[in-house]
């Protein structure tokens, strides 16, 4: 394991640093003493991409609803390179389900940075990939956002999407991943998934990208690294009392997994695991115990350190370590994927 990074202040493009600011920004300007959201204000700056029937980057995109009344829907991605396979001979990607992060509380699976994103995994791993867009926070509590993914997977195996699903897309190799509060969500619908039979889908592995815990201890990474982009305690702070059920502290298992109250893991089945840590998020530590908690419990996980990474640095291709993630997690997954 790397050490530690000491250092607070990152030489980033000036351009990068202007998009993390203003994002910032926004979101604290949103964000209200008595823990509810100026939705109104954040999503003049949440720039939303339409989807696309027409190969962008050779990649395709569709919105398929799960569930009208709860306004529960997912992205579809489809690499577009498939779309002149025949039938009989069509290649065969992984699927991924992924989570999109902003605290449970902002952004959507249509906001561009997230869409801009979704589009590079499809393109370049390449694979199937379904961005969910669940209930936020904190008009939607916790335990809403689980609830509304394992949903979605339980309507990924049902017969009404059989139809609608591309003929390239393998479920039997069907990987969740989620970046920050999105991973938290990946690993908790991981657990819930061990009370379904599906028919069809196989949950073959889970990728993590520096996921979103804690607890009510504050680690030596969360104190010194205060100055790093995008992740404060003041931000993690507001976001978990706006998640969590009242009464609750940030102990509570959906936080802190593998804390006091959390419950032991090691008897259920949970798929292959691999965790992204970054060297300038402040957040690193937990993530590292949630590497160590998995491997404690006797399940499949490997960490992956970059030293000089700040937290959403995947979503920014022109950061170096951006590359080195994609690489891995293509590894990962052609690793999990039956021979």
């Amino acid at each position: 394991m790397s050490q530690q990074n000491s250092k607070t202040s990152l030489d980033l493009p000036w351009k990068l640093r202007l998009f993390i600011y203003i994002l910032s920004a926004v979101s604290d300007a949103s964000r209200r003493s008595n823990v509810t959201i100026n939705r109104r204000l954040f999503n003049l700056f949440d720039l939303k991409s339409p989807p696309s029937n027409k190969p962008t980057n050779g990649v395709t995109t569709s919105d398929i609803t799960v569930d009208a009344s709860r306004n529960l829907w997912f992205r579809l991605y489809t690499p577009a390179a498939s779309a002149s396979t025949s039938v009989d001979n069509v290649v065969k990607f992984p699927v991924i389900v992924f989570f999109h992060g902003g605290g449970f509380a902002f952004l959507r699976a249509n906001s561009k940075p997230y869409d801009d994103f979704c589009q590079r995994l499809a393109r370049e791993l390449p694979a199937v990939v379904i961005s969910v867009d669940y209930r936020l926070s904190p008009e939607h509590k916790h335990p809403k956002q689980y609830e509304d993914g394992i949903d979605t997977l339980r309507f990924l195996d049902s017969v009404s999407f059989e139809r609608l699903c591309p003929p390239c897309a393998d479920l039997k190799r069907c990987f969740l991943a989620g970046d920050s509060a999105g991973a938290n969500i990946a690993h908790h619908v991981s657990l819930l998934a061990n009370d379904y039979d599906f028919r069809t889908l196989n949950l073959t592995g889970l990728i993590s990208i520096q996921p979103f815990f804690g607890g009510e201890e504050r680690t030596e990474s969360e104190l010194s690294l205060a100055g790093a982009p995008v992740i404060s305690i003041e931000r993690t702070d507001w976001t978990w009392k706006a998640f969590l059920p009242e009464g609750s502290d940030r102990d509570h298992p959906s936080v802190n997994v593998f804390g006091p109250n959390s419950a032991d893991i090691s008897g259920m089945k949970f798929p292959a695991t691999i965790v992204f840590v970054g060297g300038f998020d402040p957040l690193q530590d937990w993530q590292k115990r949630y590497y160590l908690g998995l491997k404690k419990s006797g399940k499949e996980a490997c960490l992956i350190e970059y030293p000089n990474a700040f937290h959403t640095f995947y979503a920014f291709p022109e950061v170096p370590e951006s590359s080195l993630f994609i690489k891995e997690v293509r590894n990962f997954m052609q690793a999990q994927s039956p021979k």
